[in-house]
């Protein structure tokens, strides 16, 4: 039994290493950085306001949705695979990436959970989750993009203001 416990923690250890999920549109797959493409999550600090207008972590849901997704996967031995695509400003690769047959790309948008981003190929399913009113699509919330500029603003006039 021992030894089959020590097997078990040595194959979780594994896969750990292999994958790690930053948040919920980058990870780091065999020590490579990578941005998912086409898709926009909400940054790890950011918040968003529910249906009824309260305001939640819609960041972290993002990045938990992403992290089941990817556990979820690899407990039932499907492998990763990224198929780079380019490669961003900060050099992270952009790649379209899967867990068995499951389009990760695309769950994140299905589920709610991520936008379109300068990517055409998920319009469909983002209309269909705005439509069903799934993750940050229940309520209201600012485009990742516009938060991540507004953030880089704010913290520059606070260093002028010093």
């Amino acid at each position: 039994m021992k030894i089959l416990l020590v097997f078990f923690l040595f194959l979780t250890f594994n896969v750990e290493a292999k994958v790690k999920v930053i948040d919920g549109d980058s990870l780091i797959f065999n020590g490579k950085d990578i941005r998912l493409i086409g898709i926009d999550a909400p940054e790890y600090d950011q918040t968003c306001f529910d249906e009824n207008g309260y305001e939640y972590d819609c960041g972290q849901e993002s990045y938990l949705f992403l992290k089941i997704l990817v556990e979820k996967g690899l407990n039932n031995q499907e492998k990763v695979k990224c198929h780079k695509k380019g490669i961003d400003k900060y050099k992270r690769d952009l790649s379209e990436c899967f867990i068995g047959k499951t389009n990760i790309n695309l769950e994140m948008i299905k589920s709610g959970y991520a936008i379109s981003y300068r990517h055409d190929s998920y319009k469909k399913e983002e209309y269909e989750a705005k439509t069903h009113k799934k993750g940050i699509w229940q309520g209201k919330f600012m485009r990742p993009e516009l938060y991540r500029i507004l953030r880089k603003h704010q913290k520059e006039s606070k260093k002028l203001a010093k």
